[in-house]
Parts: structure tokens; C-alpha cells; sequence
């Protein structure tokens, strides 16, 4: 559950996967980081004049089938947005994330295993209070048929999406999360998934190199070609909300308010925030007293408005 107060991890983990579009080997390990140090990728192979990528908005790169963020010097790091939405959910501030490849480990195509580890191992509070973006008025991209707003809702993040495919099984789906219903499960272990008829032109764009059926969901007409098929009925729907919660962890901090998108993606998502946070009339930093105390209803405590 979120509290008021920052947080970090409790110990160092480490994972080793393989890259869903590069395929290459990757370890991965997220170190506790202090107070306001934020998400940071730290490229173990590369210089270490130039090997640290701020998770930013700012810093966001070709978000094509992934999120890939990028510094200044030009090093960057891809497929973040896992677990980058477990950090949102896990309420986790503050992480150092140390990668020895240019991409996150795909894992099984879902959040599972990063959010099962960070979970054994534990988070803990910090002597600082986190501040929130509070959404002041209604900001909206548009892009043909496809959209996203975002709009002012009190102590809350509500992501309302849409995906619609012609494809018979994907169809049109929608559903309504809302963060302060606490149960994130069916979000964290929903993978990531394809069309059949889409793999050949993924990969000849050098994408997808390491995918599987035992990373993602593949769909041929009316059919998964899974063995083990769906987790859940909504599975489809549940992952672009795993993918969008991710993308809005790089505004570097938890957000007040009410998404709605309709064939969103990483594209759109990015687009979104550059437009709402570099208006600063859009929105306004808000943080809370106590000492992390929640109410029954899982909203949060005595709002304060705080400068940026």
C-alpha cells in the first residue's frame, strides 16, 4: 500500500533475463537509493562518466513497443515500463537500478517476478514525505481516433482504457482501474502480447529479437497460441494499464488523477505528460501530515499544497 512517507527497498535484488527486443543477456540488480534520489538506470557497461539515465518523461526515446529513455551522452535503456509500474504501485520512490545491457530483462512478459522479489525482500519508509501531482484542469492529446486526457480527481489515480483491435478474440475491451482499490494483481501478471500476423514486421524493424511464446501471448486469429493460455479474461486490457501505470511513474512522482485513453500507448502516454507537467498552470505539487496514516477508504490524509 502507498504511504505518505518516501520509500526505498530494504536490500539489493538482482534478476537475469534476456532482452525482449535486442535478445541479448541482461542482469539487472535494484540497490536502496536515499531520500529524493528518485529511479536511476545506471549502465554497468558502459563509462562511468556516462552511464547514468534519469527515469524521466524528459528523457523518453523512440517509445515504440516499449519505453526507452536516453541521457545526454546517448546512453540509454529500454523496456523499463514493467518495472517501472511496480515502482508505482509498491509506492517505491527511491531505487538505483544497476543493468549491465541496454534493455530490462522481459522476464515472463508481466510484472510478476519483479514485484514477487521486491516483495520478499521488502520496502522500507523514509524520513522524507513524498509530494504528489495534483491535476488543477483537464489536459487532452488526440491523434485521429486515438486519445488521452487526464483530469482532475482528489487523492486518486483512476486509469479508464480502451484497446481496440479487429481481431476477433482482442475486440474491443475496456476497463476502469482505480489505484485505491489496493489489489494490483491481476495488473502486475498480465503479459505483454502480439498478433501472429504482426511478428515478421516487428522483427524486421530489429525488434522482438529475444520474444517467446513464454514471454508473451501470441494471437492468431481467434486463437492464443499459448499452451496455457489466457491468465485472465481481461488480460489484454489489464496490460496496456500495467504499460500506461509505468510510463506514468517517469513523471517522478505518483499522480492525483483521472486518466482516460482510448488506443493508448507509450507514444501517447509520453505525449500527455510533456504537455501537462510543462505547463505548470496544469497541475500543483500536493503532499500530506502525518506520519503515513491512511483512512478505510485508502485515500490519503490531509492535503497540503507544497511549491514544485
Amino acid at each position: 500500500m502507498v504511504t505518505v512517507l518516501q520509500k526505498t527497498i530494504k536490500d539489493s535484488i538482482e534478476f537475469t533475463g534476456v532482452g525482449l527486443h535486442n535478445g541479448t543477456k541482461v542482469n539487472l540488480t535494484l540497490k536502496p537509493a536515499k531520500d529524493n534520489y528518485g529511479i536511476k538506470f545506471k549502465r554497468t557497461d558502459i563509462d562511468e562518466a556516462k552511464n547514468l539515465v534519469e527515469a524521466s518523461y524528459k528523457n523518453v526515446s523512440e517509445p515504440i513497443l516499449c519505453t526507452k529513455i536516453k541521457n545526454s551522452h546517448g546512453v540509454s535503456v529500454s523496456t523499463i515500463e514493467h518495472l517501472m509500474a511496480v515502482f508505482y504501485g509498491e509506492g517505491i520512490d527511491n531505487v538505483l537500478v544497476e543493468i549491465d545491457a541496454s534493455e530490462v530483462p522481459i522476464m515472463d512478459g508481466s510484472s510478476f517476478d519483479f514485484v514477487t522479489a521486491i516483495r520478499s525482500f521488502g520496502t522500507q519508509n523514509q524520513k522524507s514525505f513524498k509530494k504528489f501531482i495534483k491535476v488543477l484542469k483537464k489536459v487532452e492529446i488526440k491523434d485521429g481516433p486515438r486519445f488521452i486526457s487526464i483530469e482532475p480527481l482528489a487523492n486518486d489515480l483512476i486509469i479508464d482504457f480502451e484497446i481496440i483491435y479487429k481481431n476477433p478474440l482482442i475486440r474491443t475491451r475496456r476497463k476502469e482501474f482505480k489505484l485505491s482499490n489496493g489489489d494490483l494483481t491481476s495488473i502486475y501478471n498480465s503479459k505483454t502480447f502480439c498478433l501472429y500476423e504482426d511478428i515478421d514486421q516487428i522483427k524486421s524493424q530489429g525488434l522482438a529479437q529475444g520474444g517467446s511464446l513464454e514471454n508473451a501471448i501470441v494471437v492468431k486469429e481467434d486463437k492464443i497460441l499459448n499452451e496455457d493460455g489466457l491468465r485472465y479474461r481481461d488480460e489484454f486490457v489489464n496490460h496496456k494499464i500495467l504499460d500506461c501505470l509505468g510510463d506514468l511513474m517517469l513523471s517522478g512522482h505518483r499522480i492525483f488523477g483521472h486518466i482516460k485513453t482510448s488506443q493508448g500507448g507509450h507514444h501517447l502516454t509520453n505525449a500527455l505528460l510533456n504537455k501537462f507537467l510543462l505547463d505548470k498552470s496544469n497541475w500543483e505539487f500536493e503532499s500530506f501530515e502525518g506520519k503515513g496514516k491512511k483512512d478505510k477508504d485508502n485515500s490519503y490524509l490531509k492535503p497540503i499544497a507544497v511549491s514544485a
